[in-house]
């Protein structure tokens, strides 16, 4: 069996579900590429909590966790199944590090998920289940955490982060979604691009000492540190393609980052 790959989705906003554009496209065409995994691992920038926890439940909802956009996108629901033995298998992984909180009631699948994989595999047959953020744990702590996932990589599990590598709304043209990138964002983009092709993350799980771009691009860390679980899981043989490209609203990266395949 080959090993699955590893992807950072730059998601942006929720109505990309309901979109067919060249994000969704891209985003259709590495579920059409692929082998098809037995169970997807979501670690998506909206459930950002205090605590590290795996849904466990065998029918995760549909999660709307937004507010004012058209009662179409309220409509969707992503049917996927879950997976009590992989939440399970996830926290033995992690019981070193952490005590994982099992969720099997109160969460389920937020849009940071099914946002995406509502295009990657519209079928919705695969089982899905989501890892928290931790809200107060620093960087460096996801990106080791991560680490301790890693032969799910050699068990058909693909494991994807869902976020932005640049994402600052109050920057955000919103409804403009074609207007030239902030210099800002267009050079944090290009320094962590750089660093992601090089192999050498320290400057990315350090980003917060880069100084006024990063603090502009990633004024929050829930949508950056998804991009950390996904380098931390590359191997060194892994290719590195970026099959999505662009940014939206002029402050949102929709960038897709995909290693192994």
């Amino acid at each position: 069996m080959e090993r699955t790959p590893v992807i950072f989705f730059g998601h942006g906003s929720p109505m990309n579900a309901l979109g067919d554009n060249a994000y969704t496209r891209g985003w259709n065409e590495i579920g059409r590429s692929m082998q098809k995994p037995d169970a997807i691992l979501c670690v998506s920038a909206h459930w950002y909590i205090p605590a590290v926890a795996v849904t466990a439940m065998e029918s995760p909802r549909t999660i709307h966790d937004f507010g004012g956009f058209p009662q179409k996108l309220y409509e969707v629901q992503y049917p996927a199944p879950g997976s009590p033995a992989l939440a399970d298998r996830v926290a033995d992984l992690l019981k070193e590090k952490v005590d994982v909180v099992r969720d099997d009631r109160r969460w389920g699948l937020d849009h940071g998920t099914w946002s995406v994989l509502c295009h990657v595999f519209p079928d919705a047959d695969i089982p899905v289940i989501q890892l928290s953020l931790n809200e107060n744990e620093p960087a460096e702590y996801h990106y080791e955490l991560a680490k301790k996932l890693a032969p799910l990589r050699d068990e058909n599990v693909l494991i994807i982060g869902s976020g932005n590598i640049v994402h600052n709304l109050h920057a955000y043209a919103w409804g403009k979604h074609d207007v030239e990138p902030f210099d800002w964002a267009e050079r944090f983009e290009a320094l962590a691009r750089e660093a992601i092709l090089s192999g050498d993350h320290a400057p990315l799980i350090n980003y917060q000492a880069l100084g006024r771009d990063a603090k502009l691009s990633a004024p929050t860390p829930d949508h950056y540190l998804p991009l950390l679980y996904v380098l931390a899981l590359a191997r060194e043989d892994d290719g590195i393609t970026f099959p999505v490209e662009g940014f939206d609203g002029g402050s949102i990266s929709m960038t897709t980052v995909l290693f192994g395949q």
